[in-house]
């Protein structure tokens, strides 16, 4: 008997046909003889509405509250699920992400899961029942409810499949697997038949919406072997799991892009490391992820220094900055009309040439580029946000990823 896990995202169960698909999907795979586990977000744009709703009554509603409100819209895809469900016969029940036993640390709004304690879904496996789990959600040690921050139902349902010791997690979208950059922006695109971790991981930090960045993260410590694939086809989709190769053959594997960017730029700071440090710190405490950071000298003592945060966090970055500055004369320069564009590809570690060819890529299609930044198996710049699309596409034609390899 097979334990599988399955993550279906707000766009599965956005109305009422949808649930009742998505139901007999599960009920197929139970009567299979597997035992399930069912991981759902909230429907359609519900989180939206809500954040939208909070905005109307608070500029800054408190984290914990919002946390309180973001977390029903779980609540009632579970509920109606676990409803369509019964109807087709078959036993079920819903529980919380608390009910779950989905543990996180005191970071609301993007908290972190620390363990799950699966014993409950386990004796509800054991009677015989469908599990359905909240995603997005859990609870600290005090008894308060997190959520996860965006994607957070693909965390949840990783950390499920991992403390149960599932046989698969698959991961059912809007899409039919991952490809070699959106569709959308590159109607040529490939679906890939398998990615590494290390490259997903890459694509879902850079701009692929396929799957949360922290999913990928925790599948790849704990082997999960991820599936992604359509809610409304059986096709096969794209497998994520460790790939064996000792050379590869394809240097780049995917184009992504991520609009939701805005690069801060702090002139004519001191250029001591001491002065470094008071701000990143100072931007940790306050909850913000920092991304590409570059650094220029403007004199002996100064420095211009540039780095990117997400467009929601541009506020509370330049609330930081503020705090910091006192008396100091920086000048602070943001700039929420960019993009980030970046290649991946564990190829890129041993095929020299990569980076100078996705420049090649932009200058041929005359795109700015003010930032860039590497790692072994990306290369990303920062451009501006009207050139975001062009870029996509003069990288996937540059590096031929319409071509079958």
């Amino acid at each position: 008997m097979a334990v599988i896990v399955q993550k279906y995202g707000g766009s599965s169960v956005a109305d009422t046909e949808k649930v009742m698909g998505v139901a007999r999907r599960v009920v197929a795979t139970a009567r299979q003889g597997n035992q399930v586990v069912v991981v759902v977000s909230a429907q359609g744009n519900t989180t939206d509405e809500l954040i939208k709703q909070a905005k109307a009554i608070s500029k800054n509603p408190p984290k914990r509250e919002m946390d309180m409100l973001l977390a029903t819209g779980e609540q009632v895809s579970i509920a109606l699920l676990a409803m369509a469900i019964d109807a087709l016969g078959q036993p079920v029940i819903s529980l919380t992400g608390p009910q779950g036993g989905i543990m996180t640390d005191t970071q609301h709004t993007k908290a972190r899961i620390r363990m799950v304690d699966g014993d409950r879904i386990k004796r509800e496996l054991e009677q015989g029942q469908v599990v359905i789990v909240a995603g997005f959600q859990g609870r600290t040690q005090n008894g308060d409810i997190t959520t996860l921050g965006r994607g957070g139902s693909d965390t949840t349902a990783v950390a499920v499949a991992a403390a149960l010791d599932a046989d698969l997690c698959e991961i059912y979208t809007d899409v039919d697997g991952v490809y070699s950059a959106d569709p959308r922006l590159v109607p040529e695109a490939r679906k890939l038949a398998e990615v590494d971790y290390g490259e997903m991981l890459e694509l879902a930090s850079l701009g692929a919406m396929i799957l949360q960045p922290r999913a990928v993260e925790v599948a790849a410590i704990y082997g999960v072997t991820l599936h992604v694939r359509s809610s409304f086809y059986m096709d096969e989709g794209t497998k994520v799991k460790e790939v064996d190769s000792v050379e590869r053959e394809i240097t780049v594997t995917g184009v992504a892009a991520d609009e939701n960017c805005a690069k801060i730029t702090l002139a004519g700071i001191p250029s001591d490391v001491n002065t470094l440090y008071h701000i990143f710190s100072a931007l940790a405490q306050a909850g913000v992820n920092v991304d590409m950071i570059v650094q220029a000298a403007a004199s002996k003592s100064t420095t211009h220094l540039s780095f990117t945060v997400t467009r929601e966090d541009l506020a509370e970055t330049l609330s930081t900055i503020e705090r910091l500055q006192a008396d100091e004369e920086w000048e602070v320069l943001a700039d929420d009309n960019v993009a980030k564009v970046s290649i991946v590809g564990a190829g890129m570690m041993t095929n020299p040439g990569v980076a100078a060819k996705m420049f090649e890529a932009l200058n041929e299609a005359d795109v700015p580029v003010f930032v860039v930044s590497t790692s072994e198996i990306k290369v990303s710049c920062l451009v501006p946000r009207a050139f975001c699309a062009e870029a996509v596409r003069a990288c996937h034609r540059k590096f031929e990823l319409d071509t079958a390899k």
